[in-house]
C-alpha cells in the first residue's frame, strides 16, 4: 500500500547560496511515497529505523518530508538528522522546518559531509540520503562572488565525482551495521 496522499514540504527559498530544490529533489521524494507503507520502508521495518541523516541538506526539503510521514505513520518514528557544509543551508532549512509547522524536531548541524559529527553518531544510521554535488570544478578566482556564495552545493570537485568518493570512503563508519540499511545518492 503506498501512502495516502502526502504533499510536497512547504519550501522557501530566500537564500541566494543555497541550493533550490531542483527536479531530483522531487524525484527522490516521489521514490520514498511509493516505498512506504503501513508497516515497512523500502522492505526495512519502519519500527527498525532508527536515526535517518539528510546529508547536503539544502532547504531541508528531504529531512522535512520524512518529518512529515512521522506525523501521518506513528509506528515511522526515526530522528531525522540534517547536515549541510553551508550555514546559509542549515538557517534555510530551519526557516522550512516552521514553515511545516515542524518546530525543532529536525537535528541540524553544520558539518562537510562528517567531519563535524560528534561520535555517538558512529554507526547510527539506518538510512542515509546525500545529495553530492556533481559538477566538474571552475577554476575562479578567490573574489568570484559564485563561488563565494554557493560554490559548495555545486562543485563536486575536479572531476566532478570526488566529493561523492569521500563520502562513499566515510559512511560506513555511520551505518548502523547491525540493521538493514541503505544509503540513497542523487548523482548524474
Amino acid at each position: 500500500m503506498i501512502i495516502p496522499f502526502l504533499p510536497d514540504p512547504v519550501i522557501k527559498h530566500n537564500f541566494e547560496s543555497v541550493y533550490a530544490p531542483s527536479d531530483d529533489s522531487y524525484l527522490v521524494i516521489d521514490y520514498f511515497r511509493r516505498k512506504i507503507n503501513q508497516d515497512h520502508f523500502d522492505g526495512i521495518p519502519l519500527n527498525e529505523i532508527k536515526n535517518i541523516l539528510d546529508l547536503g541538506t539544502g532547504t531541508g526539503i528531504i529531512a522535512i518530508f520524512f518529518q512529515l510521514i512521522k506525523k501521518k505513520y506513528p509506528k515511522f518514528s526515526p530522528k531525522i538528522f540534517a547536515s549541510d557544509i553551508s550555514e546559509d543551508a542549515i538557517c534555510c532549512a530551519k526557516i522550512n522546518e516552521k514553515l511545516n509547522k515542524i518546530d525543532n524536531e529536525i537535528n541540524f548541524m553544520q558539518s562537510d559531509l562528517f567531519t563535524n559529527f560528534p561520535e555517538y553518531l558512529n554507526h547510527k544510521f539506518n538510512i542515509i540520503l546525500f545529495n553530492p554535488p556533481y559538477l566538474p570544478s571552475l577554476e575562479l578566482p578567490k573574489e568570484n562572488s559564485i563561488k563565494e556564495k554557493n560554490f559548495s552545493s555545486w562543485d563536486g570537485g575536479l572531476k566532478g565525482f570526488e566529493i561523492l568518493i569521500k563520502f562513499l570512503s566515510t559512511a560506513y563508519s555511520f551505518l548502523n551495521l547491525e540493521k538493514e540499511h541503505y544509503i540513497y545518492s542523487i548523482t548524474s
